[in-house]
């Protein structure tokens, strides 16, 4: 095996791929991405579980009725922005945290990506090498590509929609505030037990 440099023609080609591995916004808007009934709940409960710092990407799977389902943060390695490798770790990250839906003929579940970086609210080459990946992570995973959104020192925005908030940002600390999840099932109620706990309750 020997090592070397490569040629300059394929180093070109190799940059020129990687600078096509990210989507424009208009490209995006386009996707047909679903929109969030309540972004800002989202936004503020995933902050709320993650409390993310600059360059920390927080991937979240959601149900159909927006419910947290599984979520999973990590810190972006200093490297050019490229779609191919933001789509491997975003992948890496739902194959651990929640089983595929390959299986179901239209995806059921939808994955956001929620992205603390410097810098303002305008989008980026990094936005849109991170929209890429996104987008190919979640046909890969079985999964619906839901929205991808910017968390800055001006606030947060879902890119493609015009939509945001100035709080939560990068630099503001969590709320206590979190997303709903599934409801857990409720007691059952009768007996000598439920009527103990509902005399201690009334007690408080």
């Amino acid at each position: 095996m020997t090592f070397g440099f490569a040629p300059a023609s394929a180093a070109a080609s190799t940059s020129a791929a990687s600078a096509n591995r990210l989507l424009e916004p208009a490209e995006w808007a386009a996707a047909g991405i679903p929109l969030l009934r309540d972004p800002r709940e989202v936004v503020s409960g995933l902050h709320a579980r993650h409390h993310p710092q600059p360059a920390t990407a927080v991937v979240a799977v959601l149900d159909p009725d927006e419910r947290l389902r599984a979520s999973a943060s990590f810190v972006r390695r200093q490297a050019p922005a490229d779609g191919w490798m933001f789509r491997n770790v975003l992948l890496a990250q739902l194959r651990r945290i929640i089983p595929h839906d390959l299986r179901r003929r239209t995806p059921v579940r939808t994955a956001v990506l929620l992205y603390c970086r410097e810098g303002d609210a305008r989008w980026t080459e990094e936005d849109g090498a991170w929209m890429w990946g996104l987008r190919d992570a979640c046909t890969l995973h079985g999964l619906r590509c839901g929205a991808y959104i910017t968390l800055t020192r001006d606030g947060w925005q879902v890119l493609g929609e015009g939509r945001g908030g100035r709080r939560p940002h990068s630099a503001s600390a969590p709320e206590p505030f979190a997303m709903s999840e599934a409801a857990p099932p409720l007691p059952r109620t009768g007996g000598a037990a439920s009527e103990v706990l509902r005399r201690a309750a009334a007690a408080r």
